[in-house]
């Protein structure tokens, strides 16, 4: 096969592919060889074991360079989410958190109306050794479960992003059949949605309400995955943060 060049880079939308703290160079090479195989072309690195960029991707990718060389690196999965209004995370283990579970082809026909309509989407991976931690799933409106042996479900990050890259090259065009019909606002980012959270806690932590410490990390996690499926509007978070400053005000009131 040759070498990819800039005329393979895809000019139609997709999703980002989120690699969160990946630790060997060789798979995120592969990962991208897969992502460019079929259609996606960029990736979001959050602190990546050894650095960046890394000699080893590059020979692992075989000629998916201008994948590479686009790709950006941040230190936080929040940083990391920040633009995109719809996140999707991959993982084979059940979590504390009550989230929405689809298939693969699910999410790609979901993610196909998503950016359809304008949305700004990101699937995100987990590391090679333990997968994504609660405290990157909370970012997610939707985890996506890939259905295997459930004696054997371990997948390399690699073989799990051409898996679901494959799904999203095949869904075309067509979508699932739901429609969301909304008036002129738009979907929040996860920088409003994390700005919101950050409102809320903080009261919450005034008011005493989280005042448990080893209570603490399970509900604000359980808070923000609550929030995370509601997939509020601008304008809902902005109502949100209303409520919250009104319920204060009129607390804090002799």
């Amino acid at each position: 096969m040759g070498r990819a060049n800039k005329s393979d880079i895809p000019e139609q939308p997709g999703p980002a592919v989120i690699l969160v703290r990946p630790q060997l160079g060789e798979n995120i090479g592969m990962a991208v060889r897969a992502m460019l195989n079929c259609g996606l072309g960029e990736l979001r690195l959050v602190a990546p074991r050894d650095g960046w960029p890394s000699p080893a991707a590059q020979r692992a990718a075989s000629g998916a360079d201008s994948v590479l060389d686009a790709a950006r690196v941040f230190d936080t999965v929040a940083e990391a989410v920040a633009d995109l209004t719809r996140v999707v995370a991959t993982t084979a283990r059940h979590r504390e958190l009550t989230q929405r579970v689809v298939g693969p082809r699910r999410a790609a026909a979901e993610l196909r109306q998503w950016i359809a309509a304008g949305e700004r989407c990101g699937v995100m991976f987990g590391a090679e050794r333990t997968g994504l931690r609660n405290d990157d799933l909370v970012y997610a409106d939707t985890v996506l479960s890939i259905p295997l042996n459930p004696y054997f479900a371990s997948l390399n990050i690699a073989q799990a992003v051409l898996l679901v890259a494959y799904e999203w090259s095949q869904a075309g065009v067509s979508g699932p059949s739901e429609t969301l019909v909304t008036n002129a606002a738009r979907p929040a980012t996860k920088a409003e949605l994390a700005n919101l959270f950050e409102h809320l806690e903080r009261e919450l932590d005034d008011s005493g309400f989280l005042r448990v410490p080893e209570k603490r990390p399970d509900m604000v996690r359980n808070i923000r995955a609550l929030l995370q499926r509601a997939l509020p509007t601008d304008q809902e978070v902005s109502t949100f943060h209303g409520i919250i400053s009104y319920l204060v005000s009129k607390k804090r009131k002799p």
